[in-house]
């Protein structure tokens, strides 16, 4: 089969396509036939520093999402059959080699596609919408009537998140640049703030959860608009993954969280896009052979939702 691999840390011309021997399926296992695999900041970390971003020794394959069909189930698989259109986040933060065009993972790694998706949109989905699914729902328990903000809400968790948060009956702010505000509106956010011309600490305020997805100063400055009780959550990890250096503000809870592997979630998701209630934007797609140039673009920034490799039919 082929796959991209890299022989060293670095830029994104390290990677290249490779061939090398299709996976088998274990107990507990399925193997997938990739249509297509999503790309996601996680992917150009891990390139540039190892596996759960500490160095480990190349040749490895990155990505982590997945779309595609199941080819074969291994000993002891009862959720999952040869056939069945499948997505999903195996094995993360451990190598899943997603950008290939075949991967095996754990069963209870994938759900079946929603309905309404094709394979690249889906492949978008499983990372991105199960850190938002977590953050927002497993973490701060989101629901009706609460004020939302939302980081970068025109990116890849952003963008999932600002529907999830209004599917729970939220109201939702987001920040993003004014050229972004009207696609935003058009997922539901019901105020917007632009970060290049507006300090959103000094214009949103009584916020019941942040979602933070950038870190740094942000965190700081968000924690001003939280009210008394409020949660923040980050998806960017501290230092040394050390909770206690956190930033902190009496009266609010502070966290930051990985995203695990989660059948049920998955399941959240494809139920939420069968409703019509939760939109997967792709902003780009990339042959397999041209990761590197998918890498580049979303090192960039500056797109809107989803980038997606596409691997097979």
């Amino acid at each position: 089969m082929k796959a991209i691999s890299q022989d060293r840390p670095g830029g994104p011309e390290v990677l290249r396509v490779i061939e090398k021997e299709r996976p088998t399926a274990g107990p507990a296992e399925i193997l997938v036939r990739v249509q297509a695999a999503g790309v996601n900041p996680t992917d150009w970390k891990t390139r540039t520093r190892g596996f759960f971003y500490h160095d480990e020794t190349p040749p490895f394959t990155v990505g982590f999402d997945v779309a595609g069909v199941v080819e074969e189930v291994g000993p002891g698989v009862t959720v999952l059959a040869p056939g069945d259109e499948v997505f999903g986040m195996p094995r993360f933060p451990r190598p899943a080699g997603a950008y290939a065009e075949y991967v095996t993972g754990p069963a209870r790694h994938f759900a079946r596609r929603p309905g309404g998706l094709d394979a690249v949109h889906a492949a978008a989905l499983p990372l991105a919408g199960l850190t938002a699914w977590q953050a927002l729902v497993d973490t701060a328990g989101v629901g009706p009537g609460q004020r939302v903000l939302v980081h970068a809400a025109a990116g890849g968790v952003g963008h999932l998140a600002v529907q999830i948060a209004k599917a729970r009956g939220a109201h939702v702010i987001g920040t993003a640049s004014a050229a972004k505000h009207e696609f935003l509106r058009g997922l539901g956010a019901d105020e917007l703030v632009d970060y290049r011309t507006q300090d959103f600490a000094e214009v949103v305020g009584d916020v019941d959860v942040v979602l933070d997805t950038l870190g740094g100063e942000v965190t700081e400055r968000s924690l001003r608009t939280l009210r008394a009780g409020g949660t923040l959550v980050s998806i960017i990890p501290p230092a040394g993954f050390d909770s206690s250096l956190m930033p902190r503000r009496d009266g609010v809870r502070v966290t930051w969280m990985l995203v695990e592997p989660d059948r049920a979630g998955l399941t959240e998701l494809a139920a939420l896009v069968d409703d019509k209630q939760l939109e997967v934007v792709v902003d780009s797609t990339f042959a397999l052979a041209a990761a590197a140039d998918a890498h580049r673009l979303g090192e960039a920034g500056r797109t809107t939702g989803k980038i997606v490799l596409e691997v097979s039919g």
